[in-house]
């Protein structure tokens, strides 16, 4: 069984994660090794759920912090073992985020007396279906073991505090028609030609951009797909346009619904997909610390990561972590040293240990 040495310094940590294989649904190898670093530091209160781990300190402090993120990486890309070049960490994961763990494993062994209650969570399956992520799994089982007032959740993020996050909803909008011989148009109704409809009103869509702690989302609506046709001959008696909806947090998943149904009325819609969004909740004591501790300046998160779960937890959460996303799953994923380090020292400073 693979070991980590949790004393050796957070970029020899890093390396020595990305060159423990985890893609998901294998997690096992690495949960193991995970799991015996963590359970030989007696500070920590260690559950294990299957490939997720839950480490929690019991010190009774008037805040309790959760830092999350996942062990598991896409398939691998002939980008294993890791390399280390120029101040630049190479290798499968290094970016998507096990820097950001490697983070976590340094806090978990070197605060024994942080200055507020830790909560560490390792999990499995991020990067697959959403019914096998380990986290979800621990906001349906366990979400007990999730209590916390704020969260931060380690995707990279360039080393930069990215608050929240945006909900995601995807419908398919259908119209109708008749079909006929294409040689008779004129006796059948195009359902294709109708769908024009629906991308006029797409094009003519002005995005709401509200402010939430200070930070200004942009929504967004967009078709991603559309389908139709019977043959090279036929007028087609269906047409499926897919939209994509990204909804600012301060929306429900039942209220961007009622938007999407409005704005699309009279047409048929149909839910494919749902997330809610994440509030960044930068109001909270223990977020305002954060972000003064942190320093640079805090950004909205445009896309979904999984601190839209902690939202149904009621859990204020950002997203704080080693590396450039647009670097995530590529062949050669990569992440600067510099940043890993950043992350360590900036968490240490705000944890700190209790006088």
């Amino acid at each position: 069984m693979p070991t980590l040495d949790l004393t050796s310094d957070v970029v020899t940590l890093t390396r020595s994660l990305v060159d423990i294989e985890s893609v998901s649904r294998d997690e096992a190898a690495i949960t193991d090794a995970v799991e015996s670093a963590l359970q030989a530091l007696p500070h920590l209160t260690v559950t294990r759920v299957g490939n997720t781990l839950v480490a929690r300190t019991g010190l009774g402090r008037d805040e309790r912090v959760l830092i999350a993120g996942h062990l598991d990486t896409v398939p691998v890309n002939d980008n294993l073992p890791s390399r280390l070049e120029d101040g630049v960490l190479h290798g499968l994961g290094s970016c998507d985020m096990k820097g950001g763990d490697a983070v976590i494993l340094r806090l978990a062994a070197t605060l024994p007396e942080p200055n507020r209650d830790l909560t560490f969570v390792l999990y499995e399956c991020e990067e697959i279906e959403a019914e096998l992520n380990g986290l979800n799994r621990l906001t349906q089982s366990h979400p007990d073991l999730l209590a916390a007032d704020f969260a931060i959740l380690m995707e990279p993020s360039n080393a930069g505090v990215e608050a929240g996050c945006q909900g995601t909803l995807r419908v398919e909008v259908r119209t109708t028609g008749e079909r006929a011989h294409s040689a008779r148009s004129w006796a059948g109704s195009n359902a294709i030609h109708a769908a024009a409809d629906i991308l006029t009103r797409l094009e003519g869509y002005e995005a709401r951009q509200p402010v939430i702690d200070g930070l200004t989302y942009h929504e967004g609506l967009n078709a991603v797909f559309i389908s139709g046709g019977v043959a090279g001959n036929v007028i087609p008696d269906e047409c499926v346009v897919t939209v994509n909806h990204r909804f600012a947090p301060d929306r429900s998943e039942a209220e961007a619904l009622a938007f999407v149904e409005q704005f699309f009325a009279p047409y048929d819609v149909v839910v494919t997909d749902s997330a809610p969004g994440a509030l960044p909740g930068l109001d909270r004591p223990a977020a305002r610390a954060f972000i003064e501790a942190v320093g640079g300046t805090v950004a909205p998160k445009f896309g979904w990561t999984d601190v839209a779960r902690f939202t149904t937890l009621g859990i204020p959460a950002v997203n704080f972590g080693p590396g450039d996303p647009m670097l995530a799953h590529k062949a050669d994923e990569s992440v600067p040293v510099a940043q890993i380090e950043h992350c360590e020292r900036a968490l240490v400073a705000w944890l700190g240990e209790s006088s």
